[in-house]
């Protein structure tokens, strides 16, 4: 079991599209198969006669609330970015888990992140866990606490998730993630300088903390915030701000596309030259 630590965003959409493995929905809605684990005070959010069978779009507009509620909380060098993302995969030998051991499995994953405290059900901030790939669960959570302040994750965040990951192992009876022959280290070489620029444009086009990736986000978010109010003008500027979102994500592809062609060349660059077979007369 292997967990990994998402760079935060501002909108819940894309971490959500990820772990489901595709685009958010407004007519599907995720059953407690897929939505396997969430933060305790929905219980209390919820009233216990309204069916939580939300879609996608739903649960992403639940977590992106806190955005709304409380528009001024940030961190100390006003840092908006409060929606945590981390996943964890599964051996590829490993058994099938049950709902109740995926569930299991967010919970203390949530307690180790950090952002579920027992004996604070109706208290505490919002996050979902979601298992809609093979071997694979998703937590999504919003840092902004109900009462307005902000959460910030402990400093050992992924030490705490890989040691809760180890004892996840050994009571569930998975396979280490460390099993397997040792490899020998790789061997490092200088960078050539398409791997150089490569690396640039790879970082710009990062889906998670690269900078067009953040004023994406920024644009959703507003758009999403101007289509609640009223009139056709906000609509209309909504509309607007998510063409410039999609023709950035555009952009964003491109440049990846661009990254990996001049990876390609670097590794050609870099490959030794083959060994030439001279044939040799007996005398």
């Amino acid at each position: 079991m292997i967990p990994r630590l998402h760079a935060r965003t501002h909108s819940p959409r894309d971490p959500l599209a990820e772990a489901l493995g595709r685009p958010l929905s407004a007519t599907e809605g995720l059953t407690e198969y897929t939505v396997v684990a969430h933060w305790p005070g929905l219980d209390y959010y919820t009233p216990n006669d309204e069916q939580r069978t939300w879609t996608s779009a739903q649960w992403a507009e639940h977590l992106g609330d806190p955005y709304l509620e409380h528009p001024f909380t940030a961190t100390a060098d006003d840092d908006r970015r409060a929606i945590l993302h981390l996943d964890i995969h599964l051996h590829p030998d490993d058994r099938e888990l049950t709902g109740p051991e995926w569930a299991e499995t967010a919970h203390r994953l949530a307690r180790a992140a950090g952002i579920e405290i027992p004996g604070a059900a109706e208290h505490g901030w919002r996050w979902i866990a979601v298992q809609a790939q093979p071997g694979r669960l998703d937590l999504i959570a919003n840092l902004i606490h109900l009462d307005g302040t902000w959460r910030t994750p402990p400093s050992d965040i992924l030490r705490r998730l890989a040691d809760e990951a180890r004892r996840i192992e050994q009571d569930l009876n998975l396979i280490p993630a460390r099993t397997g022959p040792a490899t020998r280290p790789a061997v490092r070489t200088a960078p050539t300088a398409s791997a150089q620029f490569a690396s640039v444009l790879t970082q710009l086009a990062d889906e998670q903390a690269g900078p067009l990736a953040t004023v994406r986000g920024l644009i959703e978010h507003t758009a999403h915030r101007i289509a609640r109010q009223p009139g056709a003008a906000s609509i209309e500027a909504a509309h607007g701000l998510e063409l410039i979102a999609r023709r950035l994500h555009a952009i964003q592809q491109d440049l990846d596309t661009t990254a990996a062609h001049l990876v390609r060349r670097s590794r050609i660059a870099a490959a030794p030259p083959v060994a030439r077979h001279t044939a040799h007369r007996s005398p």
